[in-house]
């Protein structure tokens, strides 16, 4: 493997070619790359793009995602500052493309490659689009170097799902991120070098979702992190967060990170879960086994391989509080009701996921509210069509299903979408039964009570963007404002760069807790395009496309 040094803050920084920023400041030890209006220090969070916490300057060019963007010899880092100067727009161009594909899959996880094949295979034009580098999605988590060797079956699994997409004859095209949705559907999206227009016969979103933290004191320290952050620093980059972690949340992925992490050689302090012991649940947690036997052992033998390193996983545990101890986070907990401390190099929170649906919400795809995951569902018809002809949605955007349901989800909506005539086999609708019946006793297992943000200390942040604190956002409330929109305006909670991906939710809830009624989609802020921040030459290039065309021939 080839080595490149880059220089951050003039220190010089070696690693791997296929390293990214992120990754590679990680490796050598560095946890904050930035520092906020109020003078945090902030770094890697969500470890996909979402979250816009590890931004850096880059070659003098702010806000570079230092988790997205890929290491290369000679690039000069820097922390980015509060306000970073104005710069001059480099000099180069964004080559603009207007696509009409019969199909166009936004997400190239389990979901979206198997649309994509499905479309491809029954004939249809088909175009994939995937924000990251190598596509493979959350689940398979690809390695950032093909020539290394696949980590385990489910890394080579998406490695043979994203060889038979090229074989179908998909068109897959990486780092594109999209930022724009309008009616048509039309789809803006861009690349390091391209700037895409895309007017598809037929929309397949398989945008998966993203991690949700815990609300708590600390939870934007440098060195805390989402489990799936962790995930990716190991999976496609073999860097650990630390040497010494803790991971604190509610469900299978927490041990199964904490398994690969230790395969890495971490030492996991701390494996706390929020539910109970599953055999305390005997009956679901059997339902859970005679639905899917393979996926159990599985599950036993994560936490079969825990043991025998030493790890035992807490139940019935929840987070409080994090602080900067020196160089190390010192988390306070409280297990069965007994507050304990421990310290660690990198924290690790996952407490459930949040659907990506912003495209579908711009579109005006229909919603519904889902007590149990606390999440907006998008309404689907048999073949996975939304509420909006033409306009399909499969995976964890639409709710958390997991991967295996995507999969079966991802060839119906192919199919459908490539042909008018085809129709959900029933072999398909029973698998995708089978897989929801697994889901639903698996969550049985799993049920738990999660931090509320309502608990939470006076100081604690509700928005990480804008450091919006509880007292602020309890202050307003006395006010009882009427909508989310009014408690936006009034102190800019969903302003910032994340655009209310994380605090959205809370804030959300909690106003729907305090004045007794169900969550809707108008309890949620508004999105708004651009989707993600994108830079001024990429929304300059796709208005001169458009402009083009619609300028008569002279």
């Amino acid at each position: 493997m080839s080595q490149i040094t880059f220089t951050f803050d003039g220190q010089d920084i070696t690693c791997d070619q296929t390293s990214s920023v992120a990754a590679a400041l990680t490796q050598a030890g560095h946890r904050a790359f930035r520092k906020t209006e109020g003078d945090a220090p902030r770094g890697i969070f969500c470890g996909m793009g979402v979250c816009q916490d590890c931004l850096v300057t880059i070659d003098g060019r702010p806000n570079q995602r230092a988790c997205m963007t890929p290491a290369a010899g000679g690039l000069q880092v820097q922390t980015q500052s509060a306000r970073p100067a104005l710069t001059k727009p480099q000099d180069r161009t964004l080559t603009p493309h207007r696509l009409t594909p019969r199909v166009l899959v936004i997400g190239g996880g389990a979901g979206g490659l198997n649309a994509a094949i499905a479309a491809a295979e029954s004939g249809a034009e088909t175009v994939l689009l995937d924000e990251r580098k190598v596509s493979g999605g959350q689940y398979f988590k690809q390695d950032a170097d093909p020539t290394r060797d696949p980590l385990d079956a489910q890394q080579r699994a998406g490695r043979d799902l994203v060889t038979a997409a090229y074989a179908a004859g998909v068109t897959l095209i990486q780092s594109a991120e999209v930022w724009g949705a309008f009616d048509g559907p039309e789809i803006m999206a861009t690349s390091p070098e391209a700037v895409y227009a895309i007017r598809p016969e037929r929309l397949i979103v398989a945008t998966g979702a993203y991690e949700r933290p815990a609300t708590i004191p600390g939870w934007t320290l440098p060195g805390v992190m989402t489990v799936g952050a962790a995930q990716t620093l190991w999976r496609s980059y073999r860097t650990l967060p630390g040497r010494r972690v803790a991971l604190f949340g509610n469900g299978p992925l927490v041990a199964q990170v904490a398994a690969e992490l230790v395969s890495g050689g971490a030492e996991v302090v701390c494996l706390a879960e929020a539910a109970p012991a599953p055999w305390s649940r005997p009956v679901a947690a059997l339902d859970m086994v005679r639905r899917d036997p393979a996926l159990a052992v599985k599950g036993l033998g994560l936490l079969s391989k825990l043991a025998r390193n030493g790890v035992r996983v807490s139940h019935d545990t929840l987070p409080e509080q994090i602080e900067q101890a020196g160089d190390v986070l010192r988390v306070t907990y409280r297990q069965n009701g007994t507050l304990k401390t421990v310290k660690a190099d990198a924290v690790c929170l996952n407490f459930g996921f949040q659907p990506q649906n912003e495209i579908l919400r711009l579109l005006g795809a229909r919603m519904s509210y889902d007590a149990q995951f606390d999440q907006l569902r998008v309404d689907r018809s048999p073949d996975c069509e939304t509420s909006v002809p033409q306009v399909y949605a499969i995976g964890d955007c639409c709710g958390l299903g997991g991967a295996p349901a995507a999969a079966v989800e991802g060839r119906i909506a192919g199919r459908a979408a490539a042909s008018d005539e085809a129709q959900p086999t029933p072999a398909d609708l029973s698998l995708r039964a089978r897989h929801g019946k697994f889901q639903d006793a698996l969550w049985r297992v799993y049920a738990a009570d999660r931090p509320l943000p309502e608990d939470a200390p006076p100081e604690t942040l509700i928005c990480r963007c804008e450091e919006v604190s509880k007292a602020t956002l309890d202050a307003a409330l006395a006010d009882d404002p009427l909508d989310i929109g009014a408690l936006k305006r009034a102190t800019r909670i969903g302003m910032g760069r994340c655009q209310g991906r994380y605090c959205a939710p809370v804030v959300a809830g909690i106003m729907a807790r305090r004045q007794g009624r169900p969550l809707e989609d108008l309890s949620y802020f508004a999105p708004r395009i651009p989707i993600k921040p994108v830079e001024i030459a990429a929304i300059t290039a796709a208005e001169t496309l458009l402009d083009a065309e619609q300028t008569p021939d002279a």
